[in-house]
């Protein structure tokens, strides 16, 4: 028998234009803000965790390169990963 977990209330404070960015999404959706906000949370949540598992492939993949070119190419990868462009 499948067990489901009980939600629980968290109060966040967003800023003016978030709000007003969730409140649009959530008209055009025709669905709720609160809706609209864990559906971001959780999108949110595996972006961070695809990009996770991406940077330890590249890094798995540079220790195991022996060409200088990839290694370069593998490096910078992972600082535009870790610092942004």
């Amino acid at each position: 028998m499948p067990t489901t977990e009980k939600a629980v209330r968290q109060t966040v404070t967003l800023p003016p234009r978030v709000v007003r960015q969730v409140k649009a999404l959530a008209k055009s959706s025709r669905t709720s803000a609160n809706r609209v906000i864990v559906g971001l949370i959780e999108a949110g949540l595996e972006a961070r965790q695809r990009e996770r598992l991406r940077f330890f492939g590249l890094a798995e993949r540079l220790t195991r390169s022996a060409d200088p070119e990839e290694q370069l190419r593998l490096k910078e990868e992972l600082a535009r990963l870790t610092f942004g462009d």
